[in-house]
């Protein structure tokens, strides 16, 4: 390894220490005869001081070095009050480990604003910013806290495909692929194999995956390729679903609160873990009615509904029993009542995240829903035949992690939560 020690791992107890440190120039600065930089990894910054006359002249010189200029540090810990750490590093070797020979394109220190389409060019450099490099941080324990969730619960793991022979969220919104001598596309969802693999036996099953979505829309919340996080319950309704949920979902953010903390003051998020509130559809239009809003029963809720909702409920609402017309082909109707359906949405922070359903099991209830649809059974008959071979009641939902590490990191932008995002007009880098 080129370092004995992470930044993070360093503290004034280690006064008098020799370290091997590696990571990038943040800042740097001359002072009388003090050389100062501040040296930055992928788990925080520390002070680099060198002092003309005691430190080695040689290391001294080589302490004049441009911002982004990737170092190998050796040197010892000394205590320092004054320092931001509480400690500095009294550097003994400063190797240049790879010397720069292109401009950097903007400032990563954000002491200059930078446009985010230029940031998202250049994202390679972006993310050495701190601000953007701690989303990701965020995101990451997002996924592994949902992947342990579901694991220590007896859940199976699966795997679906990318390329599939029909659309699995209705006909529009497909990216189409040539396959071979026929026309296949990419998945929308996981949707039909995670069902077909509960039909099959497994149990419960979840799965993260890409998915992608040919949406001709230029907003804030959007991106053509995205991260689902799913699971699909064996022998479930909705409200099963709804209860794993709210468990697995508040783990989540636990876990962000208690693994995060650096990240969160970084980005200056007060995370607060929220009471999930489940009401009904016709609840939310009511409430939405009384407070100031105008809404229409049977109508989709709007950016303004959802943030209202929120203000009224919480920061997490599960709205469940929505019109059987704006959901998906697969949603159970409801039994009594065939104009709303057994769906769920969870909105978090005044945007919708998830989305999940009690799923038809049933073979000519479903070929009506495609008909319904206008949909043709044709396309869907190995899935219509699966829920001909004894397949159970069964329910699940899916997690957009784009859109839920938006919410919870309060960003403006969901191109923010995405690493290497692509929308309408972006396919690189």
């Amino acid at each position: 390894m080129l370092f004995t020690h992470r930044i993070a791992d360093l503290s004034k107890n280690m006064n008098g220490r020799e370290v091997v440190l590696a990571g990038w120039v943040h800042e740097i600065r001359e002072l009388g005869k003090l050389k100062f930089i501040l040296l930055r990894d992928p788990t925080g910054i520390v002070q680099v001081t060198g002092k003309k006359g005691v430190t080695d002249g040689a290391t001294y010189s080589a302490m004049s070095l441009p911002k982004e200029s990737v170092l190998q540090v050796t040197g010892t810990v000394s205590e320092n009050r004054e320092a931001r750490a509480g400690f500095e590093i009294l550097p003994i070797k400063v190797a240049d480990l790879n010397p720069l020979s292109a401009k950097i394109p903007f400032e990563v220190t954000g002491k200059v604003d930078a446009e985010l389409d230029v940031r998202l060019n250049y994202r390679y450099i972006d993310l050495r910013r701190v601000e953007s490099s701690s989303v990701f941080k965020i995101e990451s324990t997002l996924v592994n806290s949902f992947v342990s969730e579901c694991s220590k619960r007896g859940f199976v793991h699966i795997r679906t495909p990318s390329i599939v022979e029909e659309a699995t969220e209705g006909g529009s919104g497909l990216f189409s692929i040539d396959y071979f001598e026929k026309k296949a596309y990419l998945a929308q969802s996981p949707q039909l194999y995670k069902q077909l693999a509960v039909i099959g036996g497994l149990g419960t099953v979840f799965t993260v995956m890409p998915v992608f979505r040919a949406e001709k829309s230029n907003t804030t919340y959007h991106i053509t390729e995205a991260t689902q996080m799913d699971i699909e319950m064996a022998f479930a309704d909705h409200n099963d679903a709804i209860a794993a949920l709210s468990d697995i979902f508040t783990a989540m953010l636990e876990s962000v609160k208690a693994w995060n903390k650096r990240e969160l003051e970084i980005l200056g998020v007060d995370l607060e873990v929220p009471m999930v509130k489940v009401i009904t559809y016709s609840e939310a239009v009511d409430a939405i009615n009384r407070n100031g809003e105008t809404m229409v029963s049977g109508d989709d809720f709007t950016r303004e509904h959802e943030r209202m909702l929120c203000r009224i409920y919480g920061d997490a609402v599960i709205v469940k029993e929505y019109p059987t017309a704006v959901r998906a082909f697969y949603s159970m109707p409801k039994e009594g009542d065939e104009r709303l359906c057994n769906s769920f949405d969870l909105i978090y922070k005044g945007l919708e995240v998830l989305s999940g359903a009690q799923r038809i099991h049933l073979p000519e209830v479903l070929v009506k829903s495609l008909r319904t649809k206008g949909l043709d059974p044709k396309g869907f008959e190995p899935y219509i035949n699966a829920m001909r071979c004894g397949a159970p009641p069964h329910a699940g939902w899916s997690i957009g992690l784009e859109r839920l590490a938006m919410q919870v990191v309060e960003a403006e932008n969901i191109r923010e939560a995405a690493l290497f995002p692509r929308d309408r007009r972006r396919v690189t880098p």
